[in-house]
Protein backbone atom coordinates (compact mmCIF):
# COMPACT_ATOMS: atom_id res chain seq x y z
CA UNK A 1 0.00 0.00 0.00
CA UNK A 2 1.40 3.39 -1.02
CA UNK A 3 1.27 6.43 1.22
CA UNK A 4 -0.93 9.36 0.24
CA UNK A 5 1.15 11.74 -1.84
CA UNK A 6 0.76 14.59 -4.31
CA UNK A 7 3.14 15.57 -7.10
CA UNK A 8 3.17 18.47 -9.51
CA UNK A 9 3.33 18.20 -13.29
CA UNK A 10 4.45 20.27 -16.28
CA UNK A 11 1.01 21.93 -16.28
CA UNK A 12 0.59 24.49 -13.50
CA UNK A 13 -2.10 23.30 -11.07
CA UNK A 14 -2.46 19.83 -12.58
CA UNK A 15 -1.65 17.49 -9.69
CA UNK A 16 -1.18 13.73 -9.51
CA UNK A 17 -2.54 12.17 -6.32
CA UNK A 18 -1.18 8.79 -5.20
CA UNK A 19 -3.89 7.04 -3.19
CA UNK A 20 -3.35 4.33 -0.60
CA UNK A 21 -5.39 1.27 -1.60
CA UNK A 22 -6.24 -1.23 1.16
CA UNK A 23 -6.68 -4.78 -0.17
CA UNK A 24 -7.81 -8.08 1.32
CA UNK A 25 -9.56 -11.22 0.13
CA UNK A 26 -12.77 -9.29 -0.49
CA UNK A 27 -11.25 -6.66 -2.76
CA UNK A 28 -9.97 -3.16 -2.02
CA UNK A 29 -10.87 0.12 -0.32
CA UNK A 30 -9.56 3.65 -0.80
CA UNK A 31 -10.30 7.18 0.34
CA UNK A 32 -10.95 8.78 -3.03
CA UNK A 33 -11.42 12.29 -1.59
CA UNK A 34 -10.19 13.10 1.89
CA UNK A 35 -10.36 16.84 2.37
CA UNK A 36 -8.25 17.24 5.50
CA UNK A 37 -5.41 14.99 4.43
CA UNK A 38 -5.28 16.07 0.80
CA UNK A 39 -5.48 19.81 1.36
CA UNK A 40 -2.73 19.50 3.97
CA UNK A 41 -0.52 18.10 1.20
CA UNK A 42 -1.33 20.92 -1.23
CA UNK A 43 -4.47 19.88 -3.10
CA UNK A 44 -6.76 22.91 -3.48
CA UNK A 45 -9.81 22.92 -1.24
CA UNK A 46 -11.93 23.01 -4.36
CA UNK A 47 -15.36 22.38 -2.80
CA UNK A 48 -16.90 19.60 -4.91
CA UNK A 49 -20.67 19.75 -5.35
CA UNK A 50 -21.33 16.97 -7.87
CA UNK A 51 -19.94 13.51 -8.63
CA UNK A 52 -20.10 12.02 -12.12
CA UNK A 53 -19.25 8.52 -13.34
CA UNK A 54 -18.53 7.39 -16.88
CA UNK A 55 -18.68 3.66 -17.59
CA UNK A 56 -16.78 2.46 -20.67
CA UNK A 57 -17.94 -0.91 -21.94
CA UNK A 58 -15.00 -1.81 -24.16
CA UNK A 59 -11.28 -1.26 -24.32
CA UNK A 60 -10.56 1.62 -26.71
CA UNK A 61 -13.42 3.88 -25.64
CA UNK A 62 -11.91 7.36 -25.91
CA UNK A 63 -13.24 10.72 -24.68
CA UNK A 64 -12.07 14.34 -24.89
CA UNK A 65 -10.39 16.74 -25.11
CA UNK A 66 -12.72 18.89 -22.98
CA UNK A 67 -11.76 21.87 -20.79
CA UNK A 68 -14.61 22.96 -18.54
CA UNK A 69 -14.99 26.18 -16.51
CA UNK A 70 -14.55 24.35 -13.20
CA UNK A 71 -12.07 22.17 -11.32
CA UNK A 72 -12.33 18.42 -10.99
CA UNK A 73 -10.69 15.44 -9.32
CA UNK A 74 -10.65 12.40 -11.61
CA UNK A 75 -10.08 8.80 -10.57
CA UNK A 76 -11.08 5.23 -11.42
CA UNK A 77 -13.46 2.81 -9.77
CA UNK A 78 -12.58 -0.08 -12.09
CA UNK A 79 -10.17 -0.74 -14.96
CA UNK A 80 -7.31 1.37 -16.25
CA UNK A 81 -6.98 4.37 -18.56
CA UNK A 82 -4.39 6.31 -20.46
CA UNK A 83 -5.07 9.93 -19.60
CA UNK A 84 -3.94 13.03 -21.49
CA UNK A 85 -4.30 16.59 -20.24
CA UNK A 86 -3.70 19.73 -22.29
CA UNK A 87 -3.39 23.26 -20.96
CA UNK A 88 -5.99 25.25 -22.89
CA UNK A 89 -5.79 28.38 -20.74
CA UNK A 90 -4.54 31.74 -21.92
CA UNK A 91 -0.85 32.14 -21.19
CA UNK A 92 2.62 30.87 -22.06
CA UNK A 93 1.86 27.25 -21.11
CA UNK A 94 -1.00 26.97 -23.63
CA UNK A 95 -0.71 23.62 -25.42
CA UNK A 96 1.44 21.90 -22.77
CA UNK A 97 0.59 18.19 -22.55
CA UNK A 98 0.84 15.72 -19.67
CA UNK A 99 0.05 12.00 -20.08
CA UNK A 100 -0.26 9.29 -17.46
CA UNK A 101 -1.65 5.80 -17.05
CA UNK A 102 -4.15 5.56 -14.20
CA UNK A 103 -5.60 2.76 -12.15
CA UNK A 104 -7.64 2.96 -8.94
CA UNK A 105 -4.45 3.86 -7.04
CA UNK A 106 -4.06 7.24 -8.79
CA UNK A 107 -6.18 10.37 -9.10
CA UNK A 108 -5.55 13.63 -10.95
CA UNK A 109 -6.67 17.12 -9.95
CA UNK A 110 -7.56 19.03 -13.11
CA UNK A 111 -7.86 22.83 -12.75
CA UNK A 112 -10.31 24.95 -14.68
CA UNK A 113 -9.27 25.40 -18.32
CA UNK A 114 -7.08 22.30 -18.56
CA UNK A 115 -8.41 19.91 -21.19
CA UNK A 116 -9.15 16.39 -20.02
CA UNK A 117 -9.18 13.21 -22.14
CA UNK A 118 -8.68 9.50 -21.68
CA UNK A 119 -8.68 6.13 -23.37
CA UNK A 120 -9.98 2.97 -21.66
CA UNK A 121 -7.26 0.30 -21.58
CA UNK A 122 -9.54 -2.42 -20.21
CA UNK A 123 -13.14 -3.48 -20.71
CA UNK A 124 -15.62 -2.27 -18.08
CA UNK A 125 -13.52 0.74 -17.05
CA UNK A 126 -15.44 3.13 -14.79
CA UNK A 127 -14.13 6.67 -14.59
CA UNK A 128 -15.31 8.96 -11.77
CA UNK A 129 -14.86 12.66 -11.17
CA UNK A 130 -15.82 15.25 -8.59
CA UNK A 131 -16.56 18.78 -9.83
CA UNK A 132 -17.09 22.05 -8.00
CA UNK A 133 -19.92 23.40 -10.16
CA UNK A 134 -23.24 21.83 -11.05
CA UNK A 135 -23.40 20.84 -14.70
CA UNK A 136 -25.89 22.65 -16.90
CA UNK A 137 -26.55 22.79 -20.62
CA UNK A 138 -25.76 26.52 -20.55
CA UNK A 139 -22.30 25.79 -19.12
CA UNK A 140 -21.33 24.02 -22.34
CA UNK A 141 -21.06 27.43 -23.98
CA UNK A 142 -18.00 28.04 -21.81
CA UNK A 143 -16.19 24.79 -22.64
CA UNK A 144 -12.99 24.74 -24.66
CA UNK A 145 -12.20 21.76 -26.88
CA UNK A 146 -9.22 20.34 -28.79
CA UNK A 147 -8.89 17.39 -31.14
CA UNK A 148 -7.63 14.18 -29.54
CA UNK A 149 -5.46 13.20 -32.48
CA UNK A 150 -4.03 16.55 -33.52
CA UNK A 151 -0.36 15.80 -34.41
CA UNK A 152 0.64 19.14 -32.88
CA UNK A 153 -0.19 17.76 -29.43
CA UNK A 154 2.10 14.76 -29.87
CA UNK A 155 -0.05 12.45 -27.72
CA UNK A 156 1.09 8.86 -28.14
CA UNK A 157 -2.26 7.10 -27.69
CA UNK A 158 -1.79 3.38 -26.92
CA UNK A 159 -4.76 2.49 -29.14
CA UNK A 160 -4.76 4.14 -32.59
CA UNK A 161 -7.63 6.28 -33.81
CA UNK A 162 -8.99 3.67 -36.23
CA UNK A 163 -9.44 1.22 -33.34
CA UNK A 164 -11.10 3.68 -30.92
CA UNK A 165 -14.74 4.18 -30.05
CA UNK A 166 -15.31 7.95 -30.37
CA UNK A 167 -18.41 10.11 -30.17
CA UNK A 168 -19.23 12.11 -33.26
CA UNK A 169 -18.80 15.33 -31.24
CA UNK A 170 -15.28 14.42 -30.13
CA UNK A 171 -14.31 13.70 -33.73
CA UNK A 172 -15.19 17.27 -34.71
CA UNK A 173 -13.10 19.17 -32.17
CA UNK A 174 -10.63 21.67 -33.68
CA UNK A 175 -6.85 21.28 -33.84
CA UNK A 176 -4.84 23.21 -31.26
CA UNK A 177 -3.99 25.95 -33.76
CA UNK A 178 -7.68 26.82 -34.05
CA UNK A 179 -8.53 26.66 -30.34
CA UNK A 180 -9.58 29.84 -28.56
CA UNK A 181 -7.88 29.67 -25.18
CA UNK A 182 -10.01 29.81 -22.05
CA UNK A 183 -9.59 33.23 -20.43
CA UNK A 184 -8.73 33.51 -16.75
CA UNK A 185 -11.37 34.32 -14.21
CA UNK A 186 -11.86 38.02 -13.71
CA UNK A 187 -12.38 40.44 -10.86
CA UNK A 188 -15.84 41.84 -10.16
CA UNK A 189 -15.99 45.36 -8.74
CA UNK A 190 -19.31 46.32 -7.16
CA UNK A 191 -19.96 49.93 -6.25
CA UNK A 192 -18.04 50.83 -9.38
CA UNK A 193 -19.58 54.31 -9.75
CA UNK A 194 -18.11 55.64 -6.51
CA UNK A 195 -14.76 57.35 -6.11
CA UNK A 196 -12.99 54.14 -5.08
CA UNK A 197 -14.83 52.11 -7.72
CA UNK A 198 -13.59 54.44 -10.44
CA UNK A 199 -10.03 54.24 -9.12
CA UNK A 200 -10.22 50.45 -9.06
CA UNK A 201 -11.25 50.42 -12.70
CA UNK A 202 -8.09 52.35 -13.59
CA UNK A 203 -5.94 49.82 -11.73
CA UNK A 204 -7.91 46.80 -12.96
CA UNK A 205 -8.82 47.60 -16.57
CA UNK A 206 -9.98 44.03 -17.25
CA UNK A 207 -12.30 43.88 -14.24
CA UNK A 208 -16.07 43.83 -14.66
CA UNK A 209 -17.47 46.95 -13.00
CA UNK A 210 -21.05 47.03 -11.73
CA UNK A 211 -23.01 49.93 -10.34
CA UNK A 212 -26.19 49.72 -8.27
CA UNK A 213 -28.42 49.56 -11.34
CA UNK A 214 -26.39 46.65 -12.75
CA UNK A 215 -26.69 44.50 -9.62
CA UNK A 216 -28.66 45.41 -6.51
CA UNK A 217 -26.49 43.81 -3.85
CA UNK A 218 -29.11 44.55 -1.20
CA UNK A 219 -31.42 42.07 -2.99
CA UNK A 220 -30.62 38.53 -1.85
CA UNK A 221 -32.32 36.94 -4.86
CA UNK A 222 -30.47 39.18 -7.31
CA UNK A 223 -27.09 38.28 -5.82
CA UNK A 224 -27.91 34.57 -5.60
CA UNK A 225 -29.03 34.58 -9.23
CA UNK A 226 -25.99 36.41 -10.58
CA UNK A 227 -23.61 34.37 -12.75
CA UNK A 228 -20.31 34.33 -10.83
CA UNK A 229 -18.80 31.51 -12.91
CA UNK A 230 -16.34 33.75 -14.74
CA UNK A 231 -14.95 35.41 -11.61
CA UNK A 232 -12.48 34.58 -8.87
CA UNK A 233 -12.63 37.82 -6.86
CA UNK A 234 -15.26 40.27 -5.66
CA UNK A 235 -14.17 43.73 -4.54
CA UNK A 236 -16.95 45.45 -2.64
CA UNK A 237 -16.46 49.19 -3.04
CA UNK A 238 -20.16 49.92 -2.43
CA UNK A 239 -21.11 51.79 0.71
CA UNK A 240 -23.76 54.05 2.18
CA UNK A 241 -21.55 56.93 3.33
CA UNK A 242 -24.16 59.38 4.60
CA UNK A 243 -22.89 59.47 8.18
CA UNK A 244 -25.44 62.03 9.37
CA UNK A 245 -28.27 60.67 7.21
CA UNK A 246 -27.75 57.25 8.79
CA UNK A 247 -29.10 58.62 12.07
CA UNK A 248 -32.53 59.21 10.48
CA UNK A 249 -35.13 56.42 10.11
CA UNK A 250 -34.82 56.19 6.32
CA UNK A 251 -31.08 56.63 6.38
CA UNK A 252 -30.67 53.99 9.08
CA UNK A 253 -32.45 51.41 6.92
CA UNK A 254 -30.40 52.37 3.86
CA UNK A 255 -27.11 52.23 5.76
CA UNK A 256 -27.81 48.78 7.15
CA UNK A 257 -29.04 47.50 3.80
CA UNK A 258 -25.88 48.54 1.92
CA UNK A 259 -23.19 48.34 4.59
CA UNK A 260 -24.27 45.13 6.33
CA UNK A 261 -27.02 43.12 4.62
CA UNK A 262 -25.52 43.50 1.15
CA UNK A 263 -22.12 42.38 2.44
CA UNK A 264 -23.73 39.26 3.90
CA UNK A 265 -25.22 38.52 0.45
CA UNK A 266 -21.84 38.94 -1.24
CA UNK A 267 -20.16 36.82 1.42
CA UNK A 268 -22.68 34.02 0.86
CA UNK A 269 -21.97 34.14 -2.88
CA UNK A 270 -18.22 34.13 -2.26
CA UNK A 271 -18.50 31.05 -0.07
CA UNK A 272 -20.75 29.26 -2.55
CA UNK A 273 -18.50 29.95 -5.53
CA UNK A 274 -15.15 29.83 -3.66
CA UNK A 275 -14.34 33.45 -4.49
CA UNK A 276 -11.98 35.88 -2.84
CA UNK A 277 -13.79 38.79 -1.21
CA UNK A 278 -12.35 42.24 -0.57
CA UNK A 279 -14.54 44.50 1.57
CA UNK A 280 -13.69 48.14 2.23
CA UNK A 281 -14.35 49.31 5.77
CA UNK A 282 -13.96 52.50 7.76
CA UNK A 283 -12.33 54.17 10.75
CA UNK A 284 -15.90 54.74 11.99
CA UNK A 285 -15.97 51.20 13.37
CA UNK A 286 -13.94 52.70 16.27
CA UNK A 287 -15.01 55.24 18.90
CA UNK A 288 -11.73 57.13 18.51
CA UNK A 289 -10.54 56.88 22.09
CA UNK A 290 -7.22 55.37 20.99
CA UNK A 291 -4.96 57.80 19.16
CA UNK A 292 -3.93 55.09 16.65
CA UNK A 293 -6.01 52.03 15.80
CA UNK A 294 -4.43 48.75 14.76
CA UNK A 295 -6.06 45.67 13.25
CA UNK A 296 -6.45 43.88 16.59
CA UNK A 297 -8.64 46.56 18.17
CA UNK A 298 -12.25 45.39 18.56
CA UNK A 299 -15.00 47.50 16.98
CA UNK A 300 -16.57 50.18 19.18
CA UNK A 301 -18.73 52.22 16.78
CA UNK A 302 -20.41 55.40 17.98
CA UNK A 303 -23.21 55.82 15.44
CA UNK A 304 -25.39 53.93 13.00
CA UNK A 305 -22.98 54.33 10.09
CA UNK A 306 -20.11 52.82 12.10
CA UNK A 307 -22.35 50.09 13.47
CA UNK A 308 -23.45 49.06 9.99
CA UNK A 309 -19.86 49.05 8.74
CA UNK A 310 -18.75 46.90 11.69
CA UNK A 311 -21.54 44.43 10.91
CA UNK A 312 -20.36 44.30 7.30
CA UNK A 313 -16.83 43.53 8.47
CA UNK A 314 -18.10 40.55 10.44
CA UNK A 315 -20.06 39.25 7.43
CA UNK A 316 -17.03 39.54 5.14
CA UNK A 317 -14.82 37.76 7.67
CA UNK A 318 -16.99 34.66 7.25
CA UNK A 319 -15.37 34.07 3.85
CA UNK A 320 -12.20 32.00 4.02
CA UNK A 321 -10.34 34.12 1.46
CA UNK A 322 -11.30 37.59 2.68
CA UNK A 323 -9.54 40.92 3.00
CA UNK A 324 -11.24 43.61 5.06
CA UNK A 325 -9.51 46.89 4.18
CA UNK A 326 -10.09 49.66 6.72
CA UNK A 327 -9.49 53.19 5.56
CA UNK A 328 -10.30 56.79 6.46
CA UNK A 329 -10.99 60.20 4.95
CA UNK A 330 -11.08 59.00 1.33
CA UNK A 331 -10.44 61.54 -1.44
CA UNK A 332 -11.18 60.70 -5.06
CA UNK A 333 -13.08 62.10 -8.01
CA UNK A 334 -16.03 64.35 -7.31
CA UNK A 335 -17.01 66.48 -4.34
CA UNK A 336 -15.05 65.86 -1.14
CA UNK A 337 -13.34 67.73 1.69
CA UNK A 338 -10.36 68.78 -0.43
CA UNK A 339 -12.43 70.09 -3.33
CA UNK A 340 -14.76 71.86 -0.90
CA UNK A 341 -11.89 73.65 0.86
CA UNK A 342 -10.24 74.49 -2.44
CA UNK A 343 -13.51 75.97 -3.65
CA UNK A 344 -13.90 78.06 -0.50
CA UNK A 345 -10.34 79.31 -0.91
CA UNK A 346 -11.03 80.30 -4.51
CA UNK A 347 -14.19 82.21 -3.54
CA UNK A 348 -12.51 84.15 -0.73
CA UNK A 349 -14.50 82.45 2.03
CA UNK A 350 -12.95 81.99 5.48
CA UNK A 351 -14.33 78.74 6.91
CA UNK A 352 -14.57 77.35 10.43
CA UNK A 353 -13.18 73.80 10.55
CA UNK A 354 -13.03 71.37 13.47
CA UNK A 355 -9.63 70.99 15.10
CA UNK A 356 -10.30 68.11 17.53
CA UNK A 357 -10.77 65.23 15.04
CA UNK A 358 -7.50 63.71 13.84
CA UNK A 359 -6.53 61.34 11.05
CA UNK A 360 -4.91 60.92 7.65
CA UNK A 361 -6.27 61.40 4.15
CA UNK A 362 -6.55 58.40 1.85
CA UNK A 363 -6.41 59.06 -1.87
CA UNK A 364 -8.58 56.66 -3.83
CA UNK A 365 -5.85 55.74 -6.32
CA UNK A 366 -3.52 54.68 -3.49
CA UNK A 367 -6.32 52.76 -1.80
CA UNK A 368 -7.01 50.93 -5.06
CA UNK A 369 -3.31 50.22 -5.57
CA UNK A 370 -3.05 48.78 -2.06
CA UNK A 371 -6.04 46.50 -2.63
CA UNK A 372 -4.51 45.19 -5.87
CA UNK A 373 -1.24 44.63 -4.01
CA UNK A 374 -2.93 42.54 -1.32
CA UNK A 375 -4.52 40.33 -3.97
CA UNK A 376 -1.42 39.99 -6.15
CA UNK A 377 1.21 39.60 -3.44
CA UNK A 378 -0.30 36.59 -1.70
CA UNK A 379 -0.87 38.55 1.51
CA UNK A 380 -2.64 36.42 4.11
CA UNK A 381 -6.40 36.91 4.38
CA UNK A 382 -7.55 39.12 7.21
CA UNK A 383 -8.00 42.78 8.12
CA UNK A 384 -5.60 45.48 6.90
CA UNK A 385 -5.51 49.21 7.58
CA UNK A 386 -4.80 51.24 4.46
CA UNK A 387 -4.48 55.03 4.33
CA UNK A 388 -1.83 57.38 3.06
CA UNK A 389 1.13 57.87 5.36
CA UNK A 390 2.67 60.87 7.11
CA UNK A 391 1.75 63.08 10.05
CA UNK A 392 -1.64 62.82 11.68
CA UNK A 393 -3.53 66.10 11.24
CA UNK A 394 -6.82 67.63 12.29
CA UNK A 395 -9.39 68.67 9.72
CA UNK A 396 -8.53 72.30 10.47
CA UNK A 397 -4.83 71.68 9.85
CA UNK A 398 -5.64 70.00 6.55
CA UNK A 399 -7.89 72.90 5.55
CA UNK A 400 -5.12 75.38 6.37
CA UNK A 401 -2.69 73.36 4.25
CA UNK A 402 -5.14 73.38 1.33
CA UNK A 403 -5.54 77.16 1.66
CA UNK A 404 -1.76 77.55 1.67
CA UNK A 405 -1.39 75.41 -1.48
CA UNK A 406 -4.12 77.49 -3.18
CA UNK A 407 -2.33 80.74 -2.42
CA UNK A 408 -4.43 81.77 0.55
CA UNK A 409 -3.34 82.66 4.08
CA UNK A 410 -3.64 79.49 6.22
CA UNK A 411 -4.79 81.77 9.02
CA UNK A 412 -8.01 82.37 7.10
CA UNK A 413 -9.13 78.96 8.39
CA UNK A 414 -10.58 79.27 11.89
CA UNK A 415 -10.15 76.16 14.09
CA UNK A 416 -13.18 75.30 16.21
CA UNK A 417 -14.19 72.44 18.46
CA UNK A 418 -16.61 69.76 17.29
CA UNK A 419 -19.05 70.98 19.93
CA UNK A 420 -18.94 74.53 18.58
CA UNK A 421 -19.20 73.43 14.94
CA UNK A 422 -22.15 71.15 15.73
CA UNK A 423 -24.30 73.86 17.31
CA UNK A 424 -27.58 74.07 15.44
CA UNK A 425 -26.70 71.10 13.25
CA UNK A 426 -28.07 67.56 13.41
CA UNK A 427 -24.76 65.68 13.21
CA UNK A 428 -23.88 62.07 13.96
CA UNK A 429 -21.13 61.32 16.49
CA UNK A 430 -17.67 61.02 14.99
CA UNK A 431 -14.48 59.40 16.29
CA UNK A 432 -12.02 61.88 17.76
CA UNK A 433 -9.02 59.87 16.55
CA UNK A 434 -9.18 58.18 13.14
CA UNK A 435 -5.50 57.47 12.51
CA UNK A 436 -4.88 53.83 11.51
CA UNK A 437 -1.65 51.93 12.09
CA UNK A 438 0.03 51.06 8.78
CA UNK A 439 2.53 48.50 10.12
CA UNK A 440 0.65 45.45 8.86
CA UNK A 441 0.12 46.65 5.29
CA UNK A 442 3.74 47.87 5.13
CA UNK A 443 4.94 44.44 6.22
CA UNK A 444 3.36 42.96 3.08
CA UNK A 445 5.62 45.12 0.90
CA UNK A 446 3.24 48.00 0.23
CA UNK A 447 4.35 51.40 1.53
CA UNK A 448 1.56 53.98 1.25
CA UNK A 449 2.59 57.29 -0.28
CA UNK A 450 2.73 60.39 1.91
CA UNK A 451 -0.66 62.08 2.18
CA UNK A 452 0.81 65.57 1.78
CA UNK A 453 2.62 64.57 -1.41
CA UNK A 454 -0.62 63.26 -2.85
CA UNK A 455 -2.50 66.35 -1.69
CA UNK A 456 -0.11 68.64 -3.57
CA UNK A 457 -0.53 66.57 -6.75
CA UNK A 458 -4.30 66.34 -6.36
CA UNK A 459 -4.72 70.11 -5.97
CA UNK A 460 -2.45 70.73 -8.93
CA UNK A 461 -4.91 68.86 -11.15
CA UNK A 462 -7.97 70.81 -9.97
CA UNK A 463 -9.22 73.67 -12.14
Amino acid sequence: MNELGIETTAIDGLLVVHLPVHTDARGWFKENWQRAKMTALGLPDFGPVQQNMSHNISRGATRGIHAEPWDKLVSLATGRIFGAWVDLREGPSFGTVVTLELGPETAVFVPRGVGNSYQALEDATTYAYLVNEHWSAAAREHYTYANLFDPALGIDWPIPADQCELSSADQQHPPLAEVTAMPPRRTLVVGANGQLGRALQRHLPHAVALGHTDLDITDAAAVAGFDFSGFDTIINAAAHTGVDLAETPDGRAAAWATNATAVAHLAAAARRHRLRLVHVSSDYVFDGTHEVHDETEPPTPLGVYGQSKAAGDLAAAGVEQHWVVRTSWVIGEGRNFVTTMAGLAARGINPQVVDDQFGRLTFADDLAAGIVHLLDSGAAPGTYNLTNSGPVRSWAQLAARIFELRGRDPGDVTPVSTETYAQGKDLAPRPRHSALSLDKITATGFTPAAADERLVAYLAELP
